[in-house]
């Protein structure tokens, strides 16, 4: 039951290349840095990612995309990434982007075991219709579009509306940040950086969580636990240095009165 092991890279050491990873975070909260930092020094590349957005250039999951680890993203916000832009748009990463409830919904569908799900969200555009570029060449050319997808029409308080049908995501690893975390897998988010990290760990077949404050089993309230230990593996505890390790992704500052 003990999950902790001895270091990230111990954690991320059957990570192969072409493999999909989950990964928690938004913006730059809640993101598992150090984990991430893991897999670039180990060397995988091919990676399909899960996530909402890729980070930012050289932070998060933008450490792998400037290393050209990445194959494929699907993710719902990419605009504070230059290199993922450019990427994208010179035909050397797939993109498939999708709505942010979405994209939250297929990966909490994926750990809950369900195939499928239909949701109104993207009826009538191109996210059902298909067509969406998801590759380019290197002259902008589009090679690679979405398909269309399965739609129905469902009676909604007395007015038919058209859904879509979506499928929920599973993949080989998860990567997740905790504020809190006891030796059995149980983890604790604290506010914002809860985002996606509960979705990421939920749909890993192998959740690996790196944690802030390990605690023993048992100090953490049941009714505060928000990913049980069943739905992780590995356990990183971080040093002080990389808990503290918490960029900000813009700073907004304004001049005291008086000053």
């Amino acid at each position: 039951m003990d999950k902790v092991v001895g270091s990230a890279a111990d954690a991320v050491a059957d990570i192969g290349s072409g493999s999909t990873i989950a990964v928690g975070g938004f913006g730059l909260c809640g993101v598992p840095s150090t984990l991430i930092d893991a897999l670039l020094a180990a060397g995988v590349g091919d990676l399909e990612a899960f996530s909402n957005n890729a980070g930012v250039d050289d932070k998060g999951l933008g450490r792998l995309l400037a290393a050209g680890r990445l194959r494929r993203m699907v993710a719902s916000y990419v605009g504070e990434n230059k290199e993922f832009a450019r990427q994208y748009l010179s035909g050397e990463l797939e993109v498939e982007l999708t709505p942010q409830g979405t994209l939250a919904e297929r990966m909490r569908a994926g750990g809950s075991g369900i195939a499928a799900f239909f949701t109104a969200t993207g009826g009538g555009t191109q996210v059902a219709e298909g067509g969406l570029p998801w590759r380019y060449d290197s002259e902008g050319n589009v090679t690679l579009s979405s398909p269309p997808k399965e739609t129905r029409v469902f009676d909604v308080d007395g007015e038919p509306r058209e859904f879509v049908l979506e499928e929920g995501i599973t993949a080989d690893f998860g990567l997740v940040r905790a504020w809190k975390g006891d030796r059995h897998g149980n983890l604790v988010y604290r506010r914002s950086a809860r985002n996606f990290n509960p979705l990421a760990a939920m749909c890993g077949r192998v959740t690996l969580a790196e944690v802030e404050h390990l605690v023993e089993p048992g100090e953490l309230d049941p009714d505060t636990i928000h990913t049980p230990g069943v739905f992780v593996q590995r356990v990183v505890v971080l040093t002080p240095e990389q808990a503290a390790d918490k960029p900000i992704e813009k700073r907004t500052v304004r001049t005291r009165e008086g000053a």
